[in-house]
């Protein structure tokens, strides 16, 4: 590598955790990740509080589905680009998403509490869906909404 390519390399504080290297619940709603991540360290600049000025052009800063708890080699493959990657990524995202209007319509509209919109949800489930999750990781989600939702009313 010549001398050239170390000036030439820009690091910059990282927008997701602002240079701190760990995502924090400020970072969460500021970045409108709510029921998408927790507390964790850094995934976008692996905890260093920089990351390359590229990654910004490469890699959205709420990307949700680049995370600490990401087999390594899927954390390399949204950082290069990698588009089956970025696409299984979207779908998660998406399905996420529905599971979170699925709940709020249930809660807000029909009064339902998380176990019973999760047994609902889990009737009518295919057996080819996408993503699969437990019972009681449902029903601790689904209270992650309908808190949020409650939270938001007040």
């Amino acid at each position: 590598m010549s001398i050239f390519n170390l000036f030439k390399r820009s690091d910059i504080e990282c927008p997701r955790c602002l240079g701190k290297g760990f995502v924090d619940w400020e970072d969460i709603v500021r970045l409108n990740r709510q029921l998408k991540w927790v507390p964790a360290p850094c995934a976008y600049c692996d905890a260093a509080g920089k990351v390359h000025e590229e990654m910004l052009s490469k890699v959205a800063v709420d990307c949700m589905y680049l995370t600490i708890d990401l087999p390594e080699s899927v954390i390399e493959k949204i950082k290069e680009g990698d588009k089956e990657t970025i696409e299984k990524g979207q779908q998660r995202e998406l399905f996420i998403d529905q599971l979170i209007q699925y709940a709020a319509h249930h809660y807000l509209n029909k009064n339902m509490d998380a176990e019973s919109i999760a047994n609902l949800y889990l009737s009518t489930e295919e057996e080819s869906a996408l993503f699969s999750v437990t019972r009681e990781e449902l029903i601790q989600y689904i209270q992650g909404v309908i808190e949020l939702k409650k939270s938001e009313l007040n």
